[in-house]
């Protein structure tokens, strides 16, 4: 529910009304809370209770800038490894993100996404790697929502690109492309957090 925004960063987050939404006991509500301020996706207020973190620009910098790099090695390995089936798969998925971005379908863009990725890392064959890249995917997917429908083609068009320097096993180019097509990610993250200070203020 906080990944996907229908709880927003900053919501409260009251234990009756999440166990009743949930059909569970206050009990798990409460030990979900504590791990989940752990995690670093929920604060806990003495006095006033429990609330969705609201990302700093700072940690999603931090966030954006390591999965550039750790997406960029992927990106390099798939190029070397990819058969004739991951490729295919990966033109299922990437087309499944255009029809996502012609149906202005914000959390079928998110989802695609998220699978292509997914599929580049797992042709990479690295284990550590993937362990790496799927600690921070779920966060990635939270910075992602906001700015999904303003990258909207171009980010299609920039994966298109990557699964072109894939298939041709260009191993430099599709690191390449991959980074910058991250570092876009987090500029374009960067910019909606200011038009959304501005709007506030």
């Amino acid at each position: 529910m906080i990944v996907t925004r229908e709880l927003k960063p900053g919501e409260h987050l009251v234990e009756n009304e999440l166990a009743r939404d949930l059909g569970v006991s206050r009990q798990p509500v409460r030990e979900a809370l504590q791990r989940l301020q752990t995690e670093g996706w929920v604060d806990l207020r003495p006095g006033h209770g429990a609330f969705v973190h609201v990302p700093t620009d700072e940690e999603a910098d931090q966030l954006l800038a390591v999965r550039a790099m750790l997406e960029s090695e992927s990106a390099r390995l798939a190029a070397k490894y990819a058969t004739a089936e991951h490729l295919e798969e990966l033109r299922a998925l990437l087309r499944a993100g255009e029809e996502a971005v012609a149906a202005d379908d914000q959390a079928d863009m998110v989802t695609a996404n998220a699978a292509l990725h997914a599929h580049v890392v797992s042709i990479s064959g690295n284990r550590v790697l993937t362990n790496l890249i799927a600690s921070v995917e779920r966060r990635v997917r939270w910075y992602y929502l906001p700015i999904a429908r303003s990258r909207g083609k171009d980010a299609w068009d920039e994966h298109a690109g990557i699964i072109d320097a894939i298939e041709e096993k260009n191993s430099r180019r599709a690191a390449t492309q991959m980074r910058q097509h991250a570092e876009r990610t987090r500029e374009l993250y960067h910019e909606w957090r200011e038009e959304v200070a501005a709007e506030r203020a």
